[in-house]
């Protein structure tokens, strides 16, 4: 059991470094106020307003009604942090909540039943049902 819980544990905090760590980039495309596209780690596709000619640019207003919206969310870069960095009331709290979360998951000590492997013996006949003698 504990080493199930302490391998579920290590697996979350690698998860968590990794996508601590992970940057990208979310990119939205719209034709006036409408949501052409959404892509992520790539650019979005165009509704195709941009392909036009120049002559027909020229018929429609100056404005282009398209826009792109991109979102970028960067990752942490420095994983690096000394316990040194840390004031006594940090380190004091960090050393005492380690020691009481490892003593959390002691097991009870082992019990020996000394009967454990030996099986009773069967049941014959019920004596005192068979004799009606019961103590009250």
């Amino acid at each position: 059991m504990k080493k199930a819980v302490q391998k579920l544990l290590s697996t979350t905090l690698a998860l968590l470094v990794l996508f601590s760590t992970f940057s990208f980039t979310v990119d939205k495309h719209f034709c006036g106020s409408i949501l052409v596209d959404k892509a992520i780690f790539s650019e979005a596709k165009t509704c195709g307003m941009d392909m036009h000619s120049h002559s027909e640019i020229d018929l429609m207003d100056e404005d282009n009604c398209c826009s792109d919206q991109n979102i970028s969310v960067e990752g942490q870069d420095e994983l690096k942090i000394s316990f040194q960095s840390l004031d006594l009331n940090q380190q004091l709290f960090l050393t005492v909540f380690t020691y009481s979360y490892s003593n959390l998951f002691e097991g009870l000590p082992q019990q020996v039943i000394p009967f454990k492997n030996y099986t009773p013996p069967l049941i014959v006949k019920d004596l005192p049902v068979l004799n009606d003698t019961f103590l009250i």
